[in-house]
């Protein structure tokens, strides 16, 4: 396993479309194992290939419970409640700022062992999907800002 370097806002792999993974190989594992070891070296809770330069729709989220691997993830079902909550991204640095997203999604995606899964989230593993597969389509959530937060000792 490695570390992958986090591409920041600006470079342009950011913002383009992922393609599908047509064959869960040996590249696709390496993958999946580097951007688990680069998502809890950085500390986030999510991580899309193109955030390492890979334009494979390819996720790994862990909020706390356990790493989620999602191999080409899609959104089939998303709650009417919305909460407005505040987001970051390992690829957008010290900014943060509310985001309207639903309070509840379920996510049909492959495994690792090519296995289809569906996946439930609430609240932040909710925003975790959202935010991540926006990614995927080649979406920053600075897109979707409604207002920036500032921290109170940046205030100052």
């Amino acid at each position: 396993m490695a570390i992958r370097n986090i591409l920041k806002i600006g470079d342009e792999t950011l913002n383009k479309k992922s393609r599908e993974v047509a064959e869960i190989d040996k590249r696709i594992i390496t993958l999946l194992d580097d951007m688990a070891e680069t998502l809890y070296d950085s500390k986030g809770v999510g991580l899309a290939a193109p955030q390492v330069g890979v334009l494979k729709r390819v996720v790994v989220i862990d909020v706390g419970n356990g790493i989620i691997e999602l191999i080409n993830p899609r959104i089939i079902s998303a709650s009417d409640e919305l909460i407005d909550d505040i987001e970051g991204c390992l690829s957008v640095p010290e900014r943060w700022g509310y985001v309207e997203r639903p309070k509840a999604v379920t996510v049909r995606a492959t495994d690792r062992d090519g296995n289809e899964f569906e996946v439930t989230g609430e609240e932040l593993l909710a925003r975790a999907f959202c935010h991540e597969l926006d990614h995927l389509d080649g979406h920053l959530f600075v897109e979707k800002v409604s207002e920036y937060y500032i921290p109170d000792e940046q205030q100052e």
